[in-house]
């Protein structure tokens, strides 16, 4: 997510002091979370920790978020995924935030190439924080604004980050021709899209949609808008 002022950045709260590490709050993985993690079940607890304790002290995630990391959090953005195709290669979170859905992305899918694209310099450090702790050697932090960036990645995700109709100027700009879009949207999606129709056709973005991510696996399913640059 996107939204700070450098002011609040600066007077954002500092990292813990290491000779006081915060106790993790238990955040256990609901029985479903091995079967959508597999064998990054183990990182995605580890990642759970850190959300629960410098996430909430960084301001990055609300305390009433805590209960909720798991079903709203991580398994929504972990079954993201699966509309992620073998064939790509690369991918930039857009306004990356707390590591959702990159970071997580990150995790289950080692081969691709994860780039955090986040512009608050707090939100740079923590989410280095998180990359380095959990060994995720496909995933790098880019501190900036997609706007002013020179990606040209396979795929472009944003979770939280701004109205459709703003964020497809975003993404199509971090893509390349012919490269996918994926805003998880949640119960605006229909919504947001329709209204977006205008700044899609002159984008020339093709196949516009909302697709279901997720179903069988996680109640409710992730509902994300999909579309190709041109």
């Amino acid at each position: 997510m996107t939204g700070d002022s450098p002011a609040a950045d600066a007077a954002a709260p500092q990292s813990p002091d290491a000779d006081a590490p915060a106790l993790a709050p238990p955040v256990l993985p609901p029985p479903g979370a091995a079967a959508v993690f597999g064998p990054a079940l183990g990182s995605a607890e580890a990642f759970a920790r850190m959300l629960a304790t410098r996430g909430v002290e960084w301001g990055l995630i609300g305390p009433h978020e805590v209960p909720r990391l798991w079903d709203r959090h991580l398994l929504n953005c972990a079954v993201v995924a699966e509309l992620i195709g073998g064939r790509y290669r690369t991918l930039v979170d857009i306004g990356s935030g707390a590591g959702l859905p990159g970071i997580v992305l990150a995790m289950v899918r080692p081969e691709l190439n994860v780039i955090l694209l986040e512009p608050m310099e707090r939100r740079c450090r923590f989410l280095s924080e998180c990359v380095a702790e959990l060994g995720l050697a496909n995933a790098s932090v880019l501190r900036g604004r997609a706007e002013e960036t020179t990606l040209r990645a396979d795929v472009a995700t944003a979770r939280a980050v701004a109205p459709l109709d703003r964020l497809a100027e975003l993404a199509v700009g971090v893509v390349r021709p012919g490269g996918m879009v994926l805003a998880i949207k949640g119960r605006t999606a229909a919504d947001e899209l329709k209204k977006a129709r205008p700044v899609l056709r002159r984008l020339g973005v093709r196949s516009a949609g909302v697709v279901q991510a997720g179903q069988g696996k996680v109640v409710p399913a992730t509902t994300v808008v999909r579309f190709f640059a041109r």
